[in-house]
């Protein structure tokens, strides 16, 4: 194969070109060749796409038989508004909701909390009781769209708030389709919106996992998620690694609940970040899904190979939008999301260009689907399945990722698992270090980011931003009490008690958590039943 006109990969040409690496400090050669794939075997590596171990993609025809899902993240401060901007996207082409929730809802707090202050509704859209949730999907069938929901700690909760506009609606529950992120994991790692430790915060999780198998079969229970490990400065071998470290610690807890590995694991999803080094990122995605297909067969024992699939969500880099000259947004996301679907995603969103600055417009966030409408139709891309296959560079650069981040599984495993080293602050300090090693990049111009350190515009126009109503908290509040004065508190303070009463038992929380949420019981109100129980999380402080 390499004849002797070949140019090998390992000698130079006469001038020395300057050292290049990838986001992860793999080293670039100037050019690669057929000794690059010394070693490597199509079959055991790469094989058939829809075939183990899935490195060319979990169906066999992917996109020819159906594109990826298009969903734009939003959630507009309160319900009505939410939904309006739901409508708007789907009228113009997409595919999939997804749902972003402010951060009082995302910790377990009510509105009226006053530790909720200030941030009602600034981040995504509050969400209360049953009430709310009924005003963010009116008028939409959720029978016929899938929905994805962005919450973690409460997401026992959304989720049954979800089940419950449904059956209102008088939809057949076991017809609904979508997400919950439910990955708690990262909170502890890199977010921060936990509540309970971590030893609870699973024991909740699998009984979603096991009370959704048994009522709503076709929804994923959980989105195993890399991305805000890379909004917090990991690399991309840290973001396969640690991933697929706490898919690892999920499954471990399901099957030790007594769940049957191959009736959960087909539900399980994942959830990674489509950065800007292209080509890394479309190696990182081949490499993740090879990685977890081995897992699952091997580590686990799983018997079908729906088990062993890792089906993945991909966002755009949130982190690499700039607030200097916006528009270059465009590009940045448009080259990311071509990444995403040259290494497979099932679904996708993409940033809006003004993100660094405020909640998007209705303008941008039409840009922004249009970005994948112009990859889907205008491109090319999908005509066939793993087009980037076979490349010396790939290739070399999927092997690599998957050596080096089953490398910090090892050591992960060494340390008693992704529990033990979260509590250890392993995990966190990798990022933390790689996060600081790329700002001293970028802050010396070794990391080139256009229009921030280097192309420089004098005089920048401004544009226009979304702006939420400075009386919608005001507002809200105003709800989540007419709420309480409106309900019958007998019936209602029973059924959060019998939350309060089932987390201290065995018992699976999902029944009565969708009880308490049908009583109009608030987020707030059922996420303190169970921190009477188990108590809030700190972080330890490693010094």
């Amino acid at each position: 194969m390499a004849g002797s006109k070949t140019v090998s990969a390992h000698t130079n040409s006469k001038r020395e070109l300057p050292e290049q690496q990838t986001s992860s400090h793999i080293a670039v050669r100037p050019l690669y060749s057929p000794a690059d794939l010394a070693g490597w075997d199509y079959d055991r590596d790469t094989g058939y796409p829809g075939e183990f171990p899935f490195t060319r993609g979990v169906q066999a025809t992917m996109y020819r038989g159906r594109l990826w899902t298009m969903r734009q993240y939003a959630g507009m401060g309160d319900a009505e508004e939410s939904n309006k901007r739901y409508k708007y996207l789907l009228a113009n082409g997409t595919t999939g909701l997804s749902v972003a929730f402010d951060l009082p809802t995302q910790i377990g707090l009510d509105s009226d909390s006053p530790l909720s202050t200030g941030e009602v509704g600034k981040v995504g859209v509050a969400i209360d009781s049953i009430e709310d949730m009924q005003r963010l999907f009116d008028g939409i069938d959720l029978t016929v769209i899938s929905t994805s929901m962005t919450i973690n700690a409460t997401a026992s909760i959304l989720l049954a708030l979800y089940v419950a506009v449904a059956k209102r609606q008088g939809r057949d529950i076991r017809k609904l389709s979508g997400t919950v992120q439910n990955d708690v994991l990262k909170e502890y790692i890199a977010r921060g919106t936990y509540i309970y430790p971590p030893q609870q915060a699973m024991r909740i999780i699998t009984d979603v996992f096991a009370w959704t198998n048994e009522n709503v079969p076709d929804w994923n229970t959980i989105s195993i998620s890399g991305y805000h490990m890379r909004e917090a400065g990991s690399t991309a071998v840290q973001e396969v690694a640690f991933t697929l470290g706490n898919g690892i610690a999920y499954v471990d807890a399901a099957i030790r609940a007594g769940l049957d590995v191959d009736k959960f694991a087909p539900r399980l999803s994942f959830f990674f970040n489509a950065h800007s080094n292209f080509l890394e990122e479309v190696a990182k995605f081949r490499a993740a899904r090879r990685m977890w297909a081995k897992i699952m067969r091997d580590k686990f024992k799983a018997k079908t190979p729906k088990s062993w699939m890792l089906r993945f969500h991909a966002q755009t880099a949130g982190s690499t939008l700039t607030a200097q000259q916006p528009e270059n947004n465009i590009v940045r996301t448009a080259i990311q999301a071509m990444a995403a679907v040259l290494g497979g995603t099932q679904s996708l969103h993409t940033n809006s260009f003004d993100e660094a600055l405020a909640l998007p417009t209705e303008q941008s966030a039409r840009i922004a689907l249009r970005t994948q409408q112009v990859i889907a139709f205008e491109s090319g891309a999908p005509q066939t399945v793993d087009p980037l296959a076979g490349s010396y560079y790939v290739e070399s650069l999927t092997s690599e990722i998957e050596k080096r981040a089953t490398d910090y599984l090892e050591k992960i495993e060494a340390m008693g698992g992704m529990l033990k080293a979260i509590e250890r602050g392993y995990v966190q300090q990798e990022i933390q270090n790689a996060a600081y090693e790329y700002q001293q990049a970028v802050d010396h111009e070794q990391a080139i980011v256009v229009g921030v350190n280097r192309f420089h515009v004098d005089g920048e126009k401004s544009v226009p931003i979304q702006r939420i109503d400075p009386g919608l908290e005001t507002k809200q509040v105003e709800r989540v009490r007419a709420v309480r004065a409106k309900r019958d508190p007998k019936t209602c303070q029973a059924a959060i008690q019998a939350v309060e009463d089932t987390a201290r038992t065995g018992e699976n929380l999902m029944p009565r958590i969708l009880a308490a949420v049908e009583a109009n019981a608030t987020v707030g109100e059922i996420s303190d039943a169970m921190r009477k129980v188990y108590g809030e999380y700190k972080e330890a402080v490693v010094i």
